[in-house]
């Protein structure tokens, strides 16, 4: 499923994900607190388009709206990474860990991070080949020719 949002949109989802449950009010607080500055109306709009697009739901607390995170943060990290993927590298995972390693200057500790991560995964595959070549020999039918008696 393609869960994509506008920045605004991911502005409010950022403080539910972050925040956990909230209400318009308290949204529209951490926003503040982090330099984005909306109208509790405009908060409250937004909110509610999420909640018609199904990525936020609420549960009554009194007047107040409670409103929690409906799509997990890696649901649409996921999307999002699919859908750059495909529009902009043309589908090649390589050209895009090539422009993240070339174009963000990572240091030591995370190329070798991503280095155990490529290798466990080089691991993993070498152990999925290793067992389709064993399944090729005892998973084949072996057909006997009759036996001829003299």
């Amino acid at each position: 499923m393609s869960v994509a949002f506008t920045d605004r949109e991911l502005d409010l989802m950022d403080v539910l994900w972050d925040e956990g449950p909230s209400t318009a009010g308290e949204v529209q607080k951490a926003l503040a607190d982090r330099e984005v500055d909306l109208a509790y109306n405009t908060v409250l709009t937004l909110l509610r388009i999420l909640e018609d697009k199904g990525r936020v739901d609420h549960k009554e607390q009194g007047r107040a709206h409670r409103f929690r995170a409906a799509v997990r943060r890696e649901e649409a990290e996921a999307s999002a990474l699919r859908h750059t993927l495909d529009r902009i590298f043309g589908g090649s995972a390589e050209a895009l860990v090539a422009q993240l390693v070339q174009e963000r200057g990572l240091s030591k500790k995370d190329l070798k991070r991503l280095r155990r991560i490529i290798n466990a995964r080089l691991d993993s595959k070498r152990a999925e080949d290793r067992g389709r070549s064993k399944r090729k020999f005892t998973d084949t039918p072996v057909l006997l020719a009759p036996a001829t008696v003299s």
